[in-house]
This record gives C-alpha cells, structure tokens and sequence, in this order.
C-alpha cells in the first residue's frame, strides 16, 4: 500500500499518504507540506516517488512513508523549543522536519560522517530556511553519529537513518527522561526491525518493534565508502 503513494509534485505526495492512512498526524502532515522533498533528493532522482532515492556516498533518503511513520512516532516530542538529533542525516531533509515542529526556539542537531553529505545537507538546509523562518537552525556535524551529541543533549527525540546492530549506548544516555527514539536495529544484510525507545521520567528505557524493514548500515565511514548499492 505505501509503494502506491508517489505523486509528481510534494503536496500530491502528501495527499496520497493521508489518502492511505500512513500518515495521521496533523502536525506531521503540516511538516511534511512545509518541506519539498526535491529540496533534499538530488536532480537524477525522483523526489516525489513513494522509495528511497540514492545519495552521494552510498547513502539514501528514506521512502516518503517511512519518514512519516518515523515523524509521527516521534511527533509528541517534538514540541516547540525542545531539542532534537538525527543521526544519518543523509541530504537534511528530517532534521527539517525535525525543524518545522520544534520552532524557532528549539534545537535541532544533524550528524554525518560523509564530509560530502554533511556539506550536502548543510546546502540543503540553508536554502530550506531561508523559505522558513520559524522553524529551528540545524546545526550540521561531521562526525560518527553513533555517538551523538553529547554537548548539546538531552534530546527530547532522536531519530537515527541507518540500521544499527544494536542501539548504541551514548544515545540511549543522551536520550532525555520522558524522551523518544526511532531507530532500525539488525544486521547489514539479515532482518532489521525498526525500534520505538522510550524513556520515562524515571530513566527507565523500553523498546517496543514497530515493523521490519531495511536500511543501509550505520556504520564507520570507510565501511560506507566502500559500500556500492548501483551493483
């Protein structure tokens, strides 16, 4: 059903997703019309096809639906002036979303280890504010998302892009009390499931599967370059 949602321009897209029931929120819907997706897929690729599309560095920007579901599990987090990480920023086109719901007060971190992609959705991110003065800067870094951010947390939400073998520890510590994380959790090539975390106001954490599916590695960056997904 989610493969039927593509469309020719964002807000099409968009429609399709409602029209299907993948997308619910009313706040993740209004950020997914504040951000055109051809802002962060690049030229060679079709921004507005319900799949994921290819980045430099063998990276991808998700498909259309899973941002949607990754947005509005994290949705209630994402409140005016709190902060937020996303890790696997890929083109930036998240950490805009990200943006659009935590406002200009909030805070909203972005790490990749790609030099290339991190300069990449610097670009993007900065053509996307100058048409949205009210949502949050993004602060871009060049680093191994794995260990997040540590001098900018807690996160009220984290969202990670790319499938790691296990939830690494520095975002389960930089995750804040009453805070949420989406990420897909499993081998490379095996079966990897996408992860809600809570934590509560006690500090305690919970996991709870969502769905299974498949995403490129969150890895070390000369396991990244050398990773081809055009063969």
């Amino acid at each position: 059903m989610a493969w039927t949602c593509s469309a020719s321009t964002n807000a099409a897209l968009v429609d399709n997703l409602v029209r299907k029931q993948l997308l619910t929120s009313a706040r993740a819907e209004n950020a997914m019309r504040s951000v055109d997706r051809a802002l962060f897929v690049p030229r060679s690729g079709s921004p507005y096809q319900d799949a994921p599309q290819l980045l430099p560095c063998a990276a991808t920007i998700s498909a259309p639906h899973m941002h949607a579901m990754a947005l509005q599990y994290l949705e209630s987090r994402l409140v005016p002036g709190a902060s937020a990480l996303d890790v696997g920023a890929g083109s930036g086109y998240f950490a805009a979303l990200m943006a659009v719901l935590v406002g200009s007060q909030g805070t909203v971190v972005g790490v990749e280890h790609a030099l290339p992609l991190s300069e990449l959705a610097s670009n993007n991110l900065a053509a996307f504010a100058r048409t949205a003065p009210s949502a949050a800067p993004v602060i871009m870094r060049t680093a191994d998302g794995r260990a997040g951010a540590a001098d900018k947390a807690p996160f009220a939400a984290i969202h990670v892009g790319a499938a790691s073998s296990q939830i690494p520890q520095p975002l389960l510590d930089q995750l804040a009390p009453n805070g949420a994380m989406i990420i897909p959790v499993g081998p490379e090539y095996g079966p990897q499931n996408l992860i809600l975390v809570n934590k509560d106001a006690t500090g305690a954490v919970s996991q709870r599967t969502i769905c299974g599916v498949r995403y490129v590695p969150l890895c070390d960056l000369n396991h990244q370059l050398n990773l081809n997904y055009n063969e």
